[in-house]
């Protein structure tokens, strides 16, 4: 079984920066994707970022640019480095890790608000 734990959301001024982690444990491939969805109130969950390798990489158009993911698999985890943050990227952040089926963390709350 797989398991996803995410830390690093929480408030922020436009402008600003967080880092988001996701940590997995159980059986993880280095090949399968892990990457990071978002919902916004009253809107479909959406793909924000997804790596599958360093030169195998994807971002919304909305955060192109502003976000940058990595990954560390020595630690089975992913990163989500966010800059120039928006009011529009407030929402849940969900860590996913893709194996026999797509598992999700429990979400992460970024607020971008003055």
């Amino acid at each position: 079984q797989v398991q996803l734990v995410e830390s690093g959301g929480g408030l922020v001024q436009p402008g600003g920066s967080l880092r988001l982690s996701c940590a997995a444990s159980g059986i993880i491939f280095s090949i399968n994707p892990m990457g990071w969805y978002r919902q916004a109130p009253g809107k479909e969950r959406e793909l924000v970022a997804r790596y599958i390798s360093s030169g195998n990489t994807f971002y919304a158009d909305s955060v192109k640019g502003r976000f940058t993911i990595s990954r560390d698999n020595a630690k089975n985890s992913v990163y989500l480095q966010m800059n120039s943050l928006k009011p529009e990227d407030t929402a849940i952040y969900y860590c996913y890790y893709t194996g026999a089926r797509h598992y999700w963390g429990q979400g992460t709350q970024v607020t971008v608000s003055s």
